[in-house]
């Protein structure tokens, strides 16, 4: 005979309904969740999942939209997004859109059409807001309207702070070195703390930050170094920018940190190729990602959830300043 849901409640000693809520993610203590996930695991409990998604009009699958799939951000984010989201009994559909704003459209439709249940949006493009009414959406940085959520670090104190750190070490020509998105975006306020420090300390702003595809990078640290050849620190304001940075810094003979200090933003991949560690703003990827999760489910239960949410990021020093 087969295990019913009354089963793990009396095995666990506890309501029907504790042990509904445990299934379906809702409020529970973590103690009594632990017994029902014992009781379920030990009686080899499986619940019918497509009654229940019938039940909830739901399709058990989430989508997740990145630019790209091998950028050691998104990976990293996505991974976690894929873990966390089946601790809600999703199945996650990973799109990767840059340069086909179409693959987005076509996630948007499928949710009208209720084929998939919500999405997590990494978006370079705009989006008419009315396609985007009723979408179960959260997003990474950029706010794609007024009602929708978003995840964010602290992405103009972190910089500040990373800034100060290079001048506290001697710095007096910091460059900026990034690349603009084209849609609003919380990443612009890291241009706005250099700009703001630089203003502060009567430092001459070197800066440049175009808007580029990922894999351009090489194209921007050209341009930079042959604009300001006499920098001696740099802020770039990504991890694979950071990277070509330092790439071409030692091809052009500049010696890191005794001749040029750089400091990244996105310090969770310090280490490639010959394992030298960056100076780096890490943000909380795993957290970001545990974050939006947990804020989709929200949003497709129909709860109301805040629409910025900004986590906190941290400072790790490396090898690329003194």
């Amino acid at each position: 005979m087969a295990v019913t849901i009354k089963d793990v409640a009396r095995y666990a000693n506890v309501g029907v309904g504790t042990v509904s809520r445990v299934l379906n993610g809702g409020c529970v203590n973590d103690s009594t969740k632990d017994l029902v996930m014992k009781a379920i695991k030990e009686l080899q409990f499986t619940p019918n999942s497509a009654a229940h998604r019938l039940r909830k009009n739901r399709t058990g699958v989430i989508a997740v939209l990145v630019p790209i799939i091998n950028h050691p951000f998104f990976s990293e984010f996505v991974e976690v997004v894929e873990d966390e989201a089946e601790k809600f009994g999703w199945s996650v559909l990973i799109v990767s859109s840059q340069q086909k704003i179409d693959k987005e459209k076509s996630i948007i439709e499928k949710i009208h059409r209720k084929e998939i249940d919500g999405a997590i949006f990494v978006t370079h493009y705009k989006h008419d807001k009315a396609d985007l009414v009723g979408c179960p959406f959260v997003s990474i940085d950029r706010p794609l309207s007024e009602s929708i959520p978003y995840v964010t670090s602290d992405n103009y104190h972190s910089t500040a702070n990373a800034l100060e750190y290079l001048i506290s070490k001697g710095c007096t020509k910091i460059g900026y070195v990034g690349s603009k998105p084209i849609v609003d975006s919380e990443v612009m306020q890291r241009e706005k703390a250099y700009l703001d420090t630089m203003a502060k300390y009567g430092l001459p702003p070197r800066i440049v930050n175009d808007v580029i595809i990922h894999g351009d990078e090489r194209k921007v640290v050209d341009t930079f170094f042959s604009d300001y050849p006499d920098v001696d620190g740099i802020f770039a304001a990504g991890f694979t920018m950071a990277q070509m940075t330092y790439n071409v810094a030692k091809e052009k003979g500049y010696s890191v940190p005794d001749d040029l200090q750089i400091v990244a933003y996105d310090g969770s991949f310090q280490k490639w190729g010959n394992s030298y560690p960056l100076t780096a703003v890490e943000q909380p990827i795993a957290e970001m990602a545990r974050t939006i999760v947990k804020l989709l489910a929200d949003v497709i239960d129909g709860k109301e959830v805040p629409v910025r949410t900004v986590l906190k990021a941290k400072f790790v020093k490396g090898n690329t300043t003194k």
